[in-house]
């Protein structure tokens, strides 16, 4: 087979991780919005304002919060066709949206170890990471993937 078919091929499995990390990211943010996020982050952020005033973190309303995700979820699911496609900076963002999901989902698979307790997006934790992961490796595969020959 030629090179492209390989191509194409890779194309598929980032169309489709890319797809597995909005859904992922769709039920965390659920998750996060129904097991009361807020109401631990923006304690969380008004001790670090006041341990170290000079970091601007941002509070949020609820509303400001979960419009601001779910605007997030929409964005991303309609670049998925791109990914699909192949798209100039599809391996890119790939690299970076899967990057950043990979340390969200760290970070509340951690919080839980940290302060013996789970917190809000710690249960669709592990979902956003094995997605999150999944996409870093099929942007890899993409890459080698358009070189090789099947």
């Amino acid at each position: 087979m030629s090179a492209g078919i390989a191509r194409g091929s890779a194309y598929r499995t980032l169309g489709r991780a890319w797809a597995a990390l909005t859904v992922a990211l769709a039920v965390h943010v659920a998750d996060e919005a129904a097991s009361g996020f807020l109401a631990v982050y923006d304690p969380a952020v008004a001790r670090i304002r006041a341990a170290l005033p000079f970091i601007p973190v941002p509070t949020f309303t609820f509303t400001l919060w979960l419009g601001g995700l779910v605007l997030l979820v929409v964005v991303v699911a309609l670049a998925t066709p791109l990914m699909f496609k192949g798209a100039i900076g599809a391996r890119g963002a790939s690299f970076l949206h899967g990057t950043l999901m990979t340390l969200n989902g760290l970070g509340h698979a951690a919080g839980p170890l940290y302060f013996g307790d789970l917190l809000p997006g710690t249960l669709s934790a592990p979902l956003l990471f094995a997605a999150a992961v999944w996409l870093v490796w099929a942007a890899g595969r993409e890459r080698s993937g358009s070189k090789r020959r099947v």
